[in-house]
């Protein structure tokens, strides 16, 4: 790595670090619940960030890298809305109060920033190094897209986690939570929260999702910086967006038909890609018109269609906490 690249490492570095400073200290800080009108107004500002970070890249790496970043950046926003169907099943199913989700959902992203970098570091070394393992990337992603449409849905039930099993069974957890805290002393022993479980929940999902997501952006482009950078930048404003859209996630009801589509099609550009060669720009035309016709269908047809009351009021839209068992 040279001086240059160094230096694109650490501005990237230092936007991410500014930008979780301001998160977590004036995006609903103190505890507060984040307004819808807020939430929207700061998703707005990260996806203008994200959007705008393509103008360096393009500055630094040339026309076609910003290209690359862009597609890169539009599959990991709308795979992103996926992982917001599990943040609000996960704190439904565990009854976190929504002015408690916020801390889960910092920690949350902080780790799936460490965990993606690791995915795309071992990623772009396997195929420099095993040319081949492009057809497995691909053909994982192939079946992902139909995974996906046979599915129709996302499915999460934290207590079938292996992860979270794993958690109950190696520390005692509490059986109701303080405020926003992951520890707790009762009786003189220490004991994990719920929050814990949400975060180990969403924690192990998001390895799930990294599974997926990460070799679609490798589909798209072999520069390191512009796969990574496109990642966390889409995941930088999942805080904000799951807030903006917690009560009306349930009108996004074909948007899997798109995220097939563009898995499918990303995946099938890995496997011929020895073959035939596929121009950022019609991958491009084909993620904004995949994603952005499902994203119409559904909001026409399920147009006045209420957000399932239940399950707003689980997910901790309302202030009630449900048990649950250590």
């Amino acid at each position: 790595m040279n001086e240059g690249e160094l230096l694109h490492w650490v501005v990237f570095f230092g936007v991410v670090a500014f930008a979780l400073g301001v998160d977590l200290g004036f995006v609903g800080r103190k505890g507060k619940v984040i307004s819808t009108r807020t939430a929207y107004a700061w998703s707005a500002v990260w996806i203008s960030l994200g959007l705008s970070f393509s103008l360096l890249v393009w500055l630094w790496y040339g026309g076609e890298a910003a290209q690359q970043y862009l597609a890169g950046y539009l599959i990991e926003e709308s795979l992103s809305i996926d992982n917001l169907f599990v943040f609000l099943l996960v704190f439904g199913s565990l009854g976190i109060a929504l002015r408690y989700q916020r801390k889960v959902l910092f920690w949350g992203i902080l780790g799936a920033i460490v965990m993606r970098g690791a995915f795309i570091v071992a990623g772009v070394e396997l195929i420099d190094r095993f040319h081949w393992i492009i057809y497995i990337f691909g053909a994982l992603l192939v079946y992902t897209a139909y995974r996906l449409v046979r599915s129709h849905g996302v499915q999460v039930e934290p207590e079938k986690n292996p992860m979270v099993r794993m958690s109950r069974r190696l520390f005692p957890v509490a059986a109701d939570y303080e405020g926003k805290r992951f520890v707790v002393r009762r009786q003189g022993k220490p004991y994990i929260t719920p929050l814990v479980i949400a975060l180990v929940a969403i924690e192990s999902a998001d390895l799930v999702f990294a599974i997926d997501s990460v070799p679609a952006v490798l589909a798209i482009s072999n520069i390191t910086f512009v796969v990574f950078t496109s990642n966390i930048a889409a995941i930088l404003g999942l805080r904000s967006l799951y807030f903006a859209l917690a009560g009306s996630l349930q009108r996004f009801e074909y948007l899997s038909w798109g995220l097939a589509a563009v898995l499918a099609f990303v995946g099938v550009k890995m496997l011929v890609s020895d073959w035939v060669h596929i121009p950022v720009l019609a991958s491009l035309g084909v993620i904004v018109v995949a994603v952005g016709s499902s994203v119409v269908v559904s909001l026409v047809l399920t147009r006045g269609k209420e957000a399932d009351a239940a399950v707003l009021e689980a997910a901790g839209h309302g202030d009630r906490v449900k048990r649950t068992t250590g």
